[in-house]
Protein backbone atom coordinates (compact mmCIF):
# COMPACT_ATOMS: atom_id res chain seq x y z
CA UNK A 1 0.00 0.00 0.00
CA UNK A 2 0.69 3.23 -0.58
CA UNK A 3 -0.25 6.86 0.26
CA UNK A 4 0.05 10.44 -0.34
CA UNK A 5 -0.23 13.42 1.81
CA UNK A 6 -2.42 16.26 1.15
CA UNK A 7 -1.94 19.63 3.61
CA UNK A 8 -4.38 22.70 2.93
CA UNK A 9 -4.07 25.77 4.05
CA UNK A 10 -3.20 29.35 2.34
CA UNK A 11 -0.83 29.96 5.68
CA UNK A 12 1.14 26.82 4.88
CA UNK A 13 1.93 28.20 1.71
CA UNK A 14 2.65 31.88 3.04
CA UNK A 15 5.13 30.38 5.60
CA UNK A 16 2.60 31.95 8.24
CA UNK A 17 3.12 28.35 10.02
CA UNK A 18 5.37 25.22 9.88
CA UNK A 19 3.54 21.89 8.41
CA UNK A 20 4.51 19.51 10.56
CA UNK A 21 1.77 17.34 9.96
CA UNK A 22 3.12 15.57 6.96
CA UNK A 23 6.54 14.65 8.60
CA UNK A 24 4.38 12.98 11.68
CA UNK A 25 2.12 11.21 9.46
CA UNK A 26 4.79 9.88 7.24
CA UNK A 27 6.74 8.69 10.22
CA UNK A 28 3.67 6.54 11.75
CA UNK A 29 2.58 5.24 7.94
CA UNK A 30 6.16 3.99 7.39
CA UNK A 31 6.06 2.02 10.81
CA UNK A 32 2.88 0.09 9.45
CA UNK A 33 4.27 -0.57 6.37
CA UNK A 34 2.80 1.96 4.01
CA UNK A 35 5.21 3.92 2.22
CA UNK A 36 4.90 7.59 0.79
CA UNK A 37 5.87 9.02 -2.78
CA UNK A 38 4.79 12.47 -2.62
CA UNK A 39 3.64 15.07 -0.35
CA UNK A 40 1.60 17.67 -1.52
CA UNK A 41 0.63 21.05 -0.23
CA UNK A 42 -2.29 22.84 -1.17
CA UNK A 43 -4.30 26.84 -0.23
CA UNK A 44 -7.37 26.90 0.61
CA UNK A 45 -9.24 27.14 -2.77
CA UNK A 46 -11.79 24.67 -3.51
CA UNK A 47 -10.86 23.56 -6.97
CA UNK A 48 -7.26 23.42 -6.51
CA UNK A 49 -7.89 20.93 -3.31
CA UNK A 50 -10.14 19.23 -5.78
CA UNK A 51 -7.69 18.84 -8.39
CA UNK A 52 -5.00 17.62 -6.06
CA UNK A 53 -7.34 14.92 -4.85
CA UNK A 54 -7.73 13.81 -8.13
CA UNK A 55 -3.85 13.63 -8.99
CA UNK A 56 -3.31 11.90 -5.50
CA UNK A 57 -5.56 9.46 -6.14
CA UNK A 58 -4.56 8.35 -9.59
CA UNK A 59 -1.06 7.51 -8.29
CA UNK A 60 -1.58 6.46 -4.53
CA UNK A 61 -3.81 3.88 -2.60
CA UNK A 62 -4.48 6.10 0.19
CA UNK A 63 -4.75 10.08 0.32
CA UNK A 64 -4.64 11.76 3.60
CA UNK A 65 -6.13 15.53 3.74
CA UNK A 66 -5.40 17.73 7.23
CA UNK A 67 -7.30 20.94 7.64
CA UNK A 68 -10.19 22.72 5.83
CA UNK A 69 -12.51 21.09 7.99
CA UNK A 70 -13.63 24.11 9.78
CA UNK A 71 -17.00 25.71 9.82
CA UNK A 72 -15.27 28.65 8.34
CA UNK A 73 -15.77 30.48 4.43
CA UNK A 74 -12.19 29.02 3.84
CA UNK A 75 -12.74 25.61 5.31
CA UNK A 76 -13.27 23.73 1.94
CA UNK A 77 -11.87 20.40 2.18
CA UNK A 78 -15.35 18.95 2.53
CA UNK A 79 -16.65 20.14 -0.83
CA UNK A 80 -13.30 19.37 -2.22
CA UNK A 81 -13.51 15.56 -1.35
CA UNK A 82 -16.95 15.21 -2.48
CA UNK A 83 -16.33 16.97 -6.06
CA UNK A 84 -12.99 15.25 -6.75
CA UNK A 85 -14.52 11.62 -5.91
CA UNK A 86 -18.22 12.93 -7.73
CA UNK A 87 -20.78 12.67 -4.85
CA UNK A 88 -23.12 15.05 -3.02
CA UNK A 89 -22.16 16.48 0.81
CA UNK A 90 -25.18 14.59 3.28
CA UNK A 91 -26.44 16.22 6.29
CA UNK A 92 -25.38 13.35 9.38
CA UNK A 93 -27.80 14.78 12.38
CA UNK A 94 -25.66 12.21 14.22
CA UNK A 95 -22.45 13.95 13.70
CA UNK A 96 -24.67 18.16 14.77
CA UNK A 97 -25.15 16.64 17.56
CA UNK A 98 -21.35 15.34 17.76
CA UNK A 99 -20.59 18.42 16.97
CA UNK A 100 -22.96 20.48 19.97
CA UNK A 101 -22.33 18.16 22.47
CA UNK A 102 -18.42 18.99 22.10
CA UNK A 103 -19.88 22.56 22.32
CA UNK A 104 -21.85 21.90 25.39
CA UNK A 105 -18.82 20.24 27.46
CA UNK A 106 -16.88 23.92 27.14
CA UNK A 107 -19.94 25.43 27.96
CA UNK A 108 -19.77 27.62 25.20
CA UNK A 109 -22.55 28.29 22.83
CA UNK A 110 -22.52 26.42 19.28
CA UNK A 111 -22.68 29.36 16.03
CA UNK A 112 -24.61 28.43 13.35
CA UNK A 113 -21.92 28.03 11.01
CA UNK A 114 -20.69 25.07 12.73
CA UNK A 115 -23.65 23.26 11.57
CA UNK A 116 -21.51 23.04 7.81
CA UNK A 117 -19.22 20.54 9.79
CA UNK A 118 -21.79 17.95 9.84
CA UNK A 119 -21.94 18.00 6.00
CA UNK A 120 -20.11 15.08 4.71
CA UNK A 121 -19.66 13.32 1.17
CA UNK A 122 -22.73 10.67 0.39
CA UNK A 123 -21.46 7.18 1.23
CA UNK A 124 -18.67 8.27 3.44
CA UNK A 125 -17.74 6.47 6.66
CA UNK A 126 -18.30 9.41 9.95
CA UNK A 127 -15.12 9.76 12.26
CA UNK A 128 -16.09 11.21 15.73
CA UNK A 129 -13.78 13.59 16.95
CA UNK A 130 -13.41 13.52 20.87
CA UNK A 131 -10.63 15.86 21.01
CA UNK A 132 -11.93 18.67 19.04
CA UNK A 133 -15.08 19.87 17.34
CA UNK A 134 -14.11 19.07 13.53
CA UNK A 135 -15.92 15.44 12.40
CA UNK A 136 -13.84 13.65 9.89
CA UNK A 137 -14.54 10.87 7.55
CA UNK A 138 -13.34 8.14 5.10
CA UNK A 139 -14.48 7.78 1.59
CA UNK A 140 -13.80 4.73 -0.33
CA UNK A 141 -13.78 5.04 -4.13
CA UNK A 142 -13.04 2.15 -6.83
CA UNK A 143 -9.62 4.45 -7.26
CA UNK A 144 -9.00 4.95 -4.00
CA UNK A 145 -9.00 5.86 -0.27
CA UNK A 146 -9.38 9.13 0.87
CA UNK A 147 -9.45 10.53 4.53
CA UNK A 148 -10.08 13.83 5.44
CA UNK A 149 -7.92 14.67 9.37
CA UNK A 150 -8.27 17.88 11.26
CA UNK A 151 -4.90 20.18 10.52
CA UNK A 152 -5.00 20.55 14.34
CA UNK A 153 -1.42 18.21 14.89
CA UNK A 154 -3.19 17.08 18.47
CA UNK A 155 -6.37 16.46 17.02
CA UNK A 156 -4.93 14.54 13.86
CA UNK A 157 -2.10 12.80 15.93
CA UNK A 158 -5.14 11.44 18.26
CA UNK A 159 -7.55 10.64 15.08
CA UNK A 160 -4.18 8.90 13.21
CA UNK A 161 -3.55 6.57 16.16
CA UNK A 162 -7.18 5.77 17.16
CA UNK A 163 -9.03 5.31 13.99
CA UNK A 164 -6.73 5.51 10.92
CA UNK A 165 -3.79 3.18 12.04
CA UNK A 166 -5.97 0.80 12.93
CA UNK A 167 -8.48 0.95 9.54
CA UNK A 168 -5.19 1.17 7.53
CA UNK A 169 -4.04 -2.17 9.40
CA UNK A 170 -7.09 -4.01 8.73
CA UNK A 171 -7.22 -3.02 4.98
CA UNK A 172 -3.36 -4.45 5.15
CA UNK A 173 -4.44 -7.77 6.66
CA UNK A 174 -1.90 -7.05 9.95
CA UNK A 175 1.40 -7.65 7.96
CA UNK A 176 3.98 -5.24 7.06
CA UNK A 177 6.40 -2.95 8.78
CA UNK A 178 8.95 0.00 7.13
CA UNK A 179 11.88 0.07 9.76
CA UNK A 180 14.92 2.57 9.22
CA UNK A 181 18.13 3.34 11.02
CA UNK A 182 20.18 6.32 10.57
CA UNK A 183 23.69 6.21 11.01
CA UNK A 184 25.27 9.52 11.94
CA UNK A 185 28.59 10.76 10.55
CA UNK A 186 31.15 13.51 10.96
CA UNK A 187 34.09 14.52 9.68
CA UNK A 188 33.86 13.32 6.18
CA UNK A 189 31.36 15.37 3.50
CA UNK A 190 28.19 13.92 1.78
CA UNK A 191 30.13 13.78 -1.77
CA UNK A 192 32.86 11.79 -0.39
CA UNK A 193 30.21 9.24 1.35
CA UNK A 194 28.20 8.76 -1.83
CA UNK A 195 31.74 7.40 -3.87
CA UNK A 196 31.98 5.37 -0.87
CA UNK A 197 28.53 3.19 -0.76
CA UNK A 198 27.26 4.50 -4.53
CA UNK A 199 26.45 1.11 -5.02
CA UNK A 200 24.34 0.46 -1.98
CA UNK A 201 22.18 3.13 -3.00
CA UNK A 202 20.92 1.65 -5.93
CA UNK A 203 19.53 -1.13 -3.86
CA UNK A 204 15.35 -1.64 -3.51
CA UNK A 205 15.67 -3.20 -0.39
CA UNK A 206 16.70 -2.32 2.08
CA UNK A 207 17.22 1.40 1.05
CA UNK A 208 20.33 3.33 1.55
CA UNK A 209 20.23 7.45 1.19
CA UNK A 210 22.11 10.65 2.45
CA UNK A 211 20.85 13.86 4.18
CA UNK A 212 23.43 16.41 4.46
CA UNK A 213 22.84 19.28 7.59
CA UNK A 214 25.20 21.79 8.26
CA UNK A 215 28.81 19.92 8.97
CA UNK A 216 27.88 16.26 8.98
CA UNK A 217 25.73 13.82 7.25
CA UNK A 218 23.36 11.19 8.14
CA UNK A 219 23.03 7.65 5.63
CA UNK A 220 19.55 6.46 6.48
CA UNK A 221 19.05 2.62 5.99
CA UNK A 222 15.20 1.88 5.44
CA UNK A 223 13.92 -1.86 5.17
CA UNK A 224 10.57 -3.03 4.14
CA UNK A 225 9.40 -6.71 5.42
CA UNK A 226 6.33 -8.85 6.94
CA UNK A 227 7.80 -8.72 10.59
CA UNK A 228 9.99 -6.49 12.25
CA UNK A 229 12.68 -9.16 12.96
CA UNK A 230 12.92 -9.61 9.17
CA UNK A 231 13.48 -5.89 8.85
CA UNK A 232 16.06 -5.63 11.69
CA UNK A 233 18.06 -8.60 9.59
CA UNK A 234 17.88 -5.95 6.72
CA UNK A 235 19.24 -3.48 8.09
CA UNK A 236 21.55 -4.97 9.76
CA UNK A 237 23.17 -6.31 6.65
CA UNK A 238 23.65 -3.27 5.11
CA UNK A 239 24.64 -1.59 8.28
CA UNK A 240 27.30 -3.73 8.53
CA UNK A 241 28.63 -2.73 5.28
CA UNK A 242 28.44 0.76 5.38
CA UNK A 243 30.18 0.26 8.87
CA UNK A 244 32.83 -1.64 7.22
CA UNK A 245 33.35 1.45 4.37
CA UNK A 246 32.79 4.34 6.57
CA UNK A 247 33.18 2.63 9.86
CA UNK A 248 36.35 5.79 11.10
CA UNK A 249 33.33 8.74 10.73
CA UNK A 250 30.29 7.14 12.16
CA UNK A 251 30.13 8.68 15.68
CA UNK A 252 26.46 7.39 16.59
CA UNK A 253 23.12 6.35 15.59
CA UNK A 254 19.40 7.59 15.30
CA UNK A 255 19.12 10.77 17.98
CA UNK A 256 22.42 10.30 18.74
CA UNK A 257 24.63 13.68 18.92
CA UNK A 258 28.26 14.08 18.02
CA UNK A 259 28.65 16.60 21.11
CA UNK A 260 27.57 13.76 23.53
CA UNK A 261 29.26 11.44 21.54
CA UNK A 262 32.88 13.31 22.08
CA UNK A 263 32.17 14.14 25.46
CA UNK A 264 31.64 10.39 26.12
CA UNK A 265 34.31 9.35 25.09
CA UNK A 266 36.20 12.33 26.97
CA UNK A 267 34.68 10.71 30.25
CA UNK A 268 35.92 6.91 29.41
CA UNK A 269 39.50 7.81 28.96
CA UNK A 270 39.41 10.73 31.75
CA UNK A 271 40.68 13.15 29.57
CA UNK A 272 39.75 17.24 29.74
CA UNK A 273 38.81 19.83 26.43
CA UNK A 274 39.80 23.08 26.71
CA UNK A 275 38.36 25.63 24.12
CA UNK A 276 39.66 28.38 22.46
CA UNK A 277 38.10 30.68 19.92
CA UNK A 278 38.40 34.04 18.51
CA UNK A 279 35.41 35.26 16.59
CA UNK A 280 31.93 34.74 16.66
CA UNK A 281 32.39 30.89 14.87
CA UNK A 282 33.88 29.30 18.06
CA UNK A 283 30.45 30.20 20.27
CA UNK A 284 28.49 27.14 18.51
CA UNK A 285 31.61 24.96 19.64
CA UNK A 286 30.68 26.37 23.43
CA UNK A 287 27.55 26.58 23.68
CA UNK A 288 27.19 22.97 22.41
CA UNK A 289 29.60 21.36 24.59
CA UNK A 290 29.17 23.66 28.22
CA UNK A 291 25.54 22.41 28.87
CA UNK A 292 24.18 20.59 31.63
CA UNK A 293 24.75 16.95 32.02
CA UNK A 294 28.16 17.19 30.46
CA UNK A 295 30.05 18.64 33.67
CA UNK A 296 33.21 20.32 34.38
CA UNK A 297 35.01 17.16 34.96
CA UNK A 298 35.51 16.37 31.44
CA UNK A 299 34.69 19.90 29.78
CA UNK A 300 37.15 22.01 31.13
CA UNK A 301 36.34 25.34 29.75
CA UNK A 302 39.05 27.49 30.52
CA UNK A 303 37.31 29.73 28.37
CA UNK A 304 39.58 32.27 25.72
CA UNK A 305 38.35 34.65 23.74
CA UNK A 306 41.15 36.22 22.23
CA UNK A 307 41.05 38.24 19.30
CA UNK A 308 43.46 37.76 16.17
CA UNK A 309 45.72 40.41 16.77
CA UNK A 310 45.85 39.20 20.28
CA UNK A 311 46.95 36.27 19.20
CA UNK A 312 50.10 37.64 17.13
CA UNK A 313 51.23 39.83 19.94
CA UNK A 314 51.26 37.04 22.08
CA UNK A 315 53.03 34.11 19.70
CA UNK A 316 54.72 36.78 18.22
CA UNK A 317 56.34 35.78 14.58
CA UNK A 318 53.32 34.30 12.94
CA UNK A 319 51.51 35.08 9.71
CA UNK A 320 49.02 37.00 10.82
CA UNK A 321 46.63 36.44 7.43
CA UNK A 322 46.08 32.76 7.70
CA UNK A 323 43.38 31.91 10.16
CA UNK A 324 44.77 28.00 10.17
CA UNK A 325 48.43 29.03 11.35
CA UNK A 326 46.92 31.25 14.03
CA UNK A 327 44.03 28.59 14.88
CA UNK A 328 47.72 26.11 15.13
CA UNK A 329 49.85 28.30 17.03
CA UNK A 330 46.79 29.35 19.60
CA UNK A 331 46.34 25.37 19.96
CA UNK A 332 49.88 24.46 20.91
CA UNK A 333 49.94 27.31 23.96
CA UNK A 334 46.42 26.18 25.50
CA UNK A 335 47.31 22.86 25.03
CA UNK A 336 50.58 23.76 27.24
CA UNK A 337 48.83 26.18 29.51
CA UNK A 338 45.56 24.45 30.36
CA UNK A 339 46.65 20.85 30.89
CA UNK A 340 43.85 19.79 28.97
CA UNK A 341 44.52 16.37 26.80
CA UNK A 342 42.41 17.59 24.16
CA UNK A 343 42.32 21.49 22.66
CA UNK A 344 40.22 22.63 20.01
CA UNK A 345 40.48 26.23 18.82
CA UNK A 346 38.79 28.40 16.31
CA UNK A 347 39.88 31.66 14.30
CA UNK A 348 38.04 33.18 12.35
CA UNK A 349 39.80 36.22 9.83
CA UNK A 350 37.98 37.87 7.04
CA UNK A 351 39.21 35.04 4.78
CA UNK A 352 38.17 32.23 6.56
CA UNK A 353 37.67 30.19 10.10
CA UNK A 354 40.67 27.92 10.82
CA UNK A 355 40.02 25.27 12.75
CA UNK A 356 42.95 22.79 14.83
CA UNK A 357 42.27 20.24 17.23
CA UNK A 358 44.87 19.03 19.39
CA UNK A 359 44.86 15.05 21.14
CA UNK A 360 47.51 13.10 22.59
CA UNK A 361 50.37 13.64 20.30
CA UNK A 362 47.85 13.91 17.11
CA UNK A 363 46.79 17.20 15.58
CA UNK A 364 43.89 18.20 12.67
CA UNK A 365 44.34 21.78 11.48
CA UNK A 366 42.20 22.91 8.43
CA UNK A 367 41.13 26.70 6.81
CA UNK A 368 37.34 26.60 5.67
CA UNK A 369 36.08 29.66 3.56
CA UNK A 370 32.39 28.76 4.87
CA UNK A 371 30.04 29.08 2.14
CA UNK A 372 26.34 30.26 2.25
CA UNK A 373 24.63 32.33 5.01
CA UNK A 374 26.56 33.76 7.65
CA UNK A 375 23.81 32.65 10.53
CA UNK A 376 25.15 28.53 9.26
CA UNK A 377 29.18 29.56 9.60
CA UNK A 378 29.08 29.47 13.49
CA UNK A 379 27.61 25.83 13.26
CA UNK A 380 29.39 24.39 10.35
CA UNK A 381 32.47 25.50 12.76
CA UNK A 382 31.25 23.95 15.70
CA UNK A 383 30.27 20.87 14.15
CA UNK A 384 33.60 20.33 12.14
CA UNK A 385 35.48 21.63 15.50
CA UNK A 386 33.79 18.33 17.65
CA UNK A 387 34.18 15.94 14.76
CA UNK A 388 37.96 16.61 14.36
CA UNK A 389 38.46 16.42 17.96
CA UNK A 390 36.51 13.01 18.17
CA UNK A 391 38.40 11.40 15.33
CA UNK A 392 41.82 12.56 17.28
CA UNK A 393 40.74 10.82 20.42
CA UNK A 394 39.19 7.58 18.72
CA UNK A 395 42.26 7.58 16.56
CA UNK A 396 44.40 7.58 19.77
CA UNK A 397 42.13 4.52 21.57
CA UNK A 398 42.46 2.29 18.35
Amino acid sequence: MNAEVITIGTELLLGEIVDTNSSYIARQLRDIGVSIYYLTTVGDNRARIADAIRLSLSRADVVITTGGLGPTVDDMTRQAVAEATDRELVFYPELLEQIAARFRSFSVPMSDNNRIQAYIPAGAIPVENPVGTAPCFIVETDQGTVISLPGVPREMKHLLAERVLPYLRERMGGVGIIKARILRTAGIGESNIDAKIADLEEWDNPTVGLAAHTGQTDIRITARADTELEADRLIADAEAIVRERLGEHIFGVDDEELEAAFVQMLHARGWKLAVSYAGEQGESLHARLHRDGFGDSVVCFEQYEPDAAEIVARLGDVDDDDPCVLAKAEAARLAAESGAEVVVCIVTQQNGTGITARGGDRERSRCYPFGGPEIDAPVWAGTWGISMAWRLVRQEEG
